[in-house]
């Protein structure tokens, strides 16, 4: 064997590996850069409407959900609780929502677009606890006649109606969130798009 054939076999084989690991590189430099066009996970999640099946929500139960990294409380409500709500407003700091961080198209005692179905951010409007749900009626440590059930938060002591309206003397100053949402039939509910806009 010559030392010409040897040096031609090195060659090529020199030649194809280098272009190998040239293109691996050349991907692996790329992948990132192209990958850096999509939008994160987190911003995605900043932006993205959440759906949830309620069709086996039952009436008096809750479900929580996640939208934008916050928890959103869906309950539920009897028809008694609904009715209830128009009839504590003395008890209350907002009764009728006027200074409440809410969509345009929620009024009303009952805060919602179908009354039974109550949507809000799970986080108290004084310093951000999640209230906990108390369901239980008449309840002495929580205002006794006063309390037909709501929401307690475990922080300060800020209580909420069904409705997410702030009890007078809660530290919390306003009542709870209530985010965008809308309803795809009859089951299924959408967090983070307007009603009309679905």
């Amino acid at each position: 064997m010559s030392s010409d054939g040897v040096n031609k076999g090195r060659r090529r084989f020199l030649t194809a590996a280098t272009s190998v690991v040239g293109a691996a590189g050349a991907v692996g430099i790329a992948t990132p850069f192209v990958g850096s066009w999509n939008p994160s996970a987190k911003a995605k999640a900043a932006g993205a409407p959440v759906k949830a099946d309620i069709s086996k929500l039952q009436a008096g139960q809750m479900i929580v959900v996640e939208w934008r990294g916050k928890p959103v409380y869906v309950l539920k409500r009897t028809e008694q609780q609904v009715e209830e709500l128009a009839e504590i407003d003395q008890y209350l700091k907002d009764p009728a929502s006027n200074n409440a961080d809410q969509p345009q198209y929620i009024e009303g005692a009952a805060r919602a677009i179908k009354p039974e179905i109550m949507v809000f951010v799970g986080l108290c409007t004084h310093l951000g606890c999640a209230p906990k749900f108390r369901p239980e009626v008449g309840t002495p440590d929580l205002g006794g006649k006063a309390w037909v059930g709501g929401f307690f938060c475990p922080c300060h002591g800020s209580r909420f109606d069904l409705a997410g309206r702030v009890y007078s003397g809660s530290p919390a100053s306003q009542n709870l969130i209530v985010p965008p949402y809308s309803f795809e039939g009859d089951n299924v509910l959408v967090v983070g798009v307007d009603q009309g806009a679905a």
